[in-house]
């Protein structure tokens, strides 16, 4: 198997040399896809063995974008790709037990493992990215940016879809799991990435694209047998946009009532306390605002501009 990487970024600065170098010699060709990055990081990418691909920032960005334009470029006899984000580091060992898994069993595509925060105790929401990432081995219905992927099944479905400003990877293994692939998370360390968020805008932020990858991958694939997204965008809509505006509306014609249903609030608070704790509960929670905004943005405004948090 002739394996490649794909790493996308724009303006990691130090975190994208510390990618690339975890890359050395562990892979026959790199790729580096630019977006516009301002601090010298193509550069910084060459020297480092990378060939580097400039993103055409006249287009609407999108990582989806990126990683096309990565794969474009790949040399002859390349059969895997590991598509990796410019703010993570490759674990030592993964690629070994990712291509052992993908050689055992032909119809999966995709092999993603453990993606840990390096910083976890820097702030209470890389705490809580680092909660997201542990998700259970096995079979599953999605990965994330980083990844180690059979190019032949990229290739079959078409590759990412350019247009996603959000939740391109999911949308991706949607596709793949129709046209009869799997996508399978081992039990092994694959990344440390570094989310540098330290403010609750950006964390905001990175909740309100959530919504938007949400509902657009409903409105995508929501009408299939798995109903992609479709819960996850309900629930999204029913606690941060439905309950808010009835309760603001009981408030003028019967306060009471606006008060009694208002306390479903901390009710469903504790109920999720029980199962995360109080913290990622609290979160999860206040989540549903941004996620509701990120969901109507989508359905009022398909604009194409990404939503960054950084």
């Amino acid at each position: 198997m002739s394996l490649a990487a794909v790493v996308i970024g724009r303006n990691e600065g130090q975190r994208l040399e510390r990618c690339l170098q975890s890359l050395k010699g562990k892979i026959s060709q790199v790729i580096y896809v630019d977006s516009g990055s301002t601090d010298g990081s193509p550069d910084a990418a060459r020297r480092l063995g990378a060939e580097v691909v400039a993103l055409d920032m006249t287009r609407p960005f999108t990582a989806a974008r990126a990683r096309n334009a990565g794969v474009a470029v790949l040399g002859d006899g390349i059969t895997l790709v590991q598509f990796l984000d410019g703010d993570c580091i490759l674990r030592d060992g993964w690629l070994k037990a990712a291509q052992a898994h993908l050689k055992a069993h032909p119809k999966v595509a995709v092999v993603c493992g453990r993606r840990r925060e390096e910083q976890p105790e820097t702030s209470i929401y890389n705490t809580l990215i680092d909660q997201e990432w542990d998700t259970p081995a096995g079979e599953a219905l999605a990965c994330g940016g980083d990844a180690l992927m059979r190019l032949a099944a990229l290739q079959e479905v078409g590759g990412y879809r350019d247009d996603l400003i959000a939740g391109e990877e999911p949308e991706l293994c949607q596709r793949l799991r129709r046209a009869g692939w799997q996508i399978w998370r081992l039990d092994a360390e694959m990344t440390w990435h570094d989310a540098q968020i330290t403010r609750f805008g950006q964390w905001w932020r990175r909740s309100l694209r959530a919504g938007h990858a949400f509902a657009e991958g409903a409105a995508l694939h929501g009408r299939g047998p798995d109903k992609h997204w479709v819960a996850e965008t309900r629930r999204t809509l029913l606690w941060g946009a439905l309950l808010p505006a009835v309760i603001v509306l009981l408030a003028f014609l019967w306060p009471l009532a606006a008060l009694l249903l208002l306390l479903i609030y901390p009710l469903q608070l504790a109920r999720l306390a029980r199962r995360g704790g109080l913290n990622w509960a609290f979160f999860t929670l206040l989540g549903k605002f941004p996620e509701a905004l990120g969901a109507l943005k989508y359905h009022l405004r398909r604009d194409g501009r990404i939503i960054e948090y950084r």
